[in-house]
């Protein structure tokens, strides 16, 4: 299978990534785990879909058939739409019923499908709307900041917004971290000491659950091997 993909990011508060992607022929692909959540379009076989796919706690194996072009809007931590739950679309999506002629549904309203280039101007037409708010505090306190409030009440927030806990969104970051240092060719016990695992089986387990790849297999890539699912550094917003 041959897949072919770009991304960007964004400067919007309420999206981390933009991206898209083109692939061909009938064959699988491993999903790696992502603790964001995005609203995505795609056309296979001369038909466009539609729909919310949310963040994905282990590695999976994805059904890819025939031609298909995508491309997707990742929300940043924090971005939610009120009348979409995250919780209930975690390790699965949600498809619009209705799309055609250019427009998709989304709570009850037709909307034109966007673009690479005016994801942006979407998402804002999207908050003018009410559709898609934003909890500051959660991308905060996701990236390590200290909140103002009480413990249990950013637990709440960050698991409304998110559909996760703190917890599982800094194993999935971290683990998609060191799978692109080791990609970069970086020793395992240096990614651990780097990323703070407990040692390298630590590091090992998670890469198996949240990429479906050992060391070994993410430094020296087999061309056999199934093609992996976009895979970028989590960016701190803090940081740019």
């Amino acid at each position: 299978m041959s897949i072919e993909s770009e991304h960007r990011g964004s400067d919007s508060p309420y999206v981390t990534r933009v991206w898209r992607g083109r692939a061909s022929g009938a064959e699988t692909m491993t999903s790696i785990a992502t603790s964001n959540w995005e609203l995505v379009f795609w056309e296979e076989d001369g038909v466009v879909h539609a729909g919310a796919r949310g963040p994905e706690t282990a590695a999976s194996r994805a059904e890819v058939d025939g031609e298909s072009d995508s491309f997707g809007i990742t929300f940043a931590h924090g971005a939610s739409m009120p009348h979409l739950p995250i919780a209930g679309i975690v390790d699965r999506g949600i498809e619009s019923a209705h799309v055609s002629d250019g427009r998709f549904v989304l709570r009850g309203e037709a909307w034109h499908i966007p673009d690479f280039d005016n994801a942006e101007q979407f998402v804002q037409k999207l908050v003018r709307a009410g559709v898609l708010t934003r909890d500051p505090l959660v991308d905060d306190v996701v990236w390590g900041g200290a909140a103002r409030v009480g413990s249990r009440s950013v637990q709440r927030r960050v698991a409304t917004a998110t559909g996760l806990t703190q917890g599982a969104i800094r194993q999935i970051d971290r683990a998609r971290q060191a799978a692109l240092l080791l990609a970069e060719g970086l020793a395992p016990l240096d990614v651990v000491h780097r990323l703070g695992f407990y040692d390298q089986p630590h590091l090992a387990r998670a890469l198996q659950r949240f990429i479906g790849r050992t060391a070994t297999q993410l430094q020296r890539p087999q061309p056999t091997a199934d093609p992996l699912s976009l895979l970028y550094k989590p960016e701190d917003p803090a940081a740019s």
